[in-house]
């Protein structure tokens, strides 16, 4: 019985020992220096997001594109180029309010009918918006669309120039336009690299990467 008591008095210094031991080797201040340092960590800009490339930004938690604004014709357009990709869920729309700031017009037209009959010619190989409107003092003219940036403007004077329709001027344009925002919640890289090729064929619409924004 006495060897049994020595034992188990034993078996408690040796555990009280390796308690006392384990505390001085891994104590607060060491624990403290194995953590990641605070000031190592930074946060990426969207433009150094976007910067990573494709597989990068894929690999990120909560990442998503918005691609905008987008006029209603060119929305058309663009939600059929990434129809392929079959984004169902990932990909959600807002509408924005913009400044308008440059619009795209034919020369006058003598009465209301000249002008219409002009617009049904173009729109047979112009997809995109054209209407009759008035110009004061009993004359019309064809307006292509309003756009938030002189680019956006000039890409339209170049794509009616390839349908043949000549004369079309910027002017001044100050109003805002109701236009939309793609957006696309944790993209796969495919996606990525999509989005990417498709901007230079949307003049005045941004592609931007960041962080999601939290919803309720």
């Amino acid at each position: 019985m006495r060897i049994v008591l020595i034992l188990l008095l034993l078996a408690n210094l040796t555990l009280f020992a390796y308690t006392r031991l384990d505390r001085v080797g891994s104590g607060e201040g060491v624990r403290l220096t194995q953590q990641v340092q605070p000031d190592k960590i930074k946060l990426l800009t969207p433009r150094e997001v976007a910067a990573l490339g494709p597989a990068k930004v894929t690999a990120l938690a909560d990442v998503c594109i918005e691609w905008g604004p987008l006029s209603d014709a060119d929305r058309t357009r663009a939600l059929g180029d990434l129809a392929p990709l079959g984004l169902g869920p990932l990909l959600t729309q807002r509408k924005v309010d913009v400044p308008g700031a440059f619009a795209v017009v034919s020369d006058t037209f003598a009465n209301r009918g000249a002008a219409e009959r002009r617009a049904a010619e173009i729109r047979t190989r112009d997809r995109d918006e054209v209407t009759v409107a008035d110009a004061g003092k009993g004359q019309y003219r064809l307006s292509f669309g309003t756009f938030r940036t002189e680019d956006a403007a000039k890409a339209r004077v170049a794509t009616l120039a390839s349908f043949g329709t000549q004369g079309a001027q910027i002017v001044p344009a100050q109003t805002t336009l109701s236009q939309t925002i793609l957006l696309v919640r944790d993209p796969p890289a495919p996606v990525v690299a999509k989005l990417k090729d498709l901007q230079p064929g949307y003049p005045g619409a941004d592609v931007k990467i960041g962080s999601c924004e939290k919803t309720a």
